[in-house]
C-alpha cells in the first residue's frame, strides 16, 4: 500500500470514527515516531491524545455557548489591580471549583460596577471548561422559570443531578448598600447544587 492510500485509508477511518482530530494528527507525529524510534502503541497513544484534547476543547466551547453568558469573561481578564479589595487568593481559589465537588453555593455581593457578574461569568466558563454544564440567567430569569415549572408540576426532585448555574439579579432599593461598600465579597451556604449568584442594587 503506497502512502498515498494510506492517507485516504486513514482519511476514510477518521470520518468514520467522527474522528477528524485522528485524521490530521495520524501525519503530524508519524515523522516524530519514525526519527525517535517510537512503539506502535506510543504511536497510537500520541494520535489518541490528540484526538481527546480536540474533543475536550470543542466541548468546552459547546458548553459555554449553551450556558447563555452575557459575555465571554475568565477570571484571568479580571483586572485585580483595578478592584483591589477584591482577594486575588480566594478568586482563584473559587476558580478550582471545590466548590461544585462540595455542593456549596456562592454569592457575590457588592454595589454595581464591581465585577460581580464578570467574576460569576468567569466561574461559569471555568466549569464549562472543566466539564461541567452550566446555565446562566438573572435571578428574575431563575424565578419565572421556577414558578412556571411549579405551576406545571415539572420541579426536578432534588436527588435530580443539575448543573451549576449563574445569575445575576438586582435587590430592591431598601437594601442598597451606602456609598462606602467594599466591592465584592463571596459568601457560601449548603445547597444541593453549587451556583454562583451575584446580587446588586439597582442604580
Amino acid at each position: 500500500m503506497t502512502s498515498s492510500d494510506t492517507a485516504s485509508q486513514i482519511t476514510y477511518l477518521a470520518r468514520v470514527l467522527k474522528a477528524p482530530a485522528l485524521r490530521d494528527s495520524a501525519e503530524r507525529p508519524a515523522a516524530a515516531a519514525r526519527d525517535s524510534g517510537w512503539t506502535h502503541q506510543e504511536y497510537l497513544a500520541a494520535c489518541l491524545e490528540a484526538e481527546v484534547a480536540t474533543r475536550s476543547a470543542h466541548g468546552a466551547q459547546n458548553r459555554i455557548r449553551a450556558a447563555g453568558f452575557p459575555a465571554r469573561k475568565t477570571i484571568e481578564d479580571f483586572d485585580f489591580d483595578h478592584q483591589r479589595s477584591v482577594k486575588r487568593d480566594h478568586i482563584l481559589h473559587l476558580a478550582t471549583l471545590d466548590f461544585i465537588t462540595a455542593k456549596t453555593n456562592i454569592v457575590l455581593l457588592g454595589p454595581p460596577g464591581t465585577g460581580k457578574t464578570m467574576l460569576a461569568t468567569g466561574l461559569g466558563i471555568k466549569a464549562c471548561q472543566a466539564g461541567h454544564r452550566v446555565l446562566f440567567a438573572t435571578a428574575a430569569a431563575w424565578t419565572d422559570r421556577l414558578t412556571a415549572a411549579h405551576r406545571a408540576g415539572r420541579l426536578p426532585s432534588r436527588s435530580s443531578p443539575r448543573p451549576p448555574t449563574c445569575s445575576s439579579s438586582s435587590s430592591p432599593p431598601a437594601t442598597r448598600p451606602p456609598a462606602s461598600s467594599s466591592p465584592p465579597t463571596s459568601r457560601s451556604a449548603a445547597g444541593a447544587r453549587s451556583s454562583a449568584t451575584t446580587p446588586s442594587p439597582p442604580p
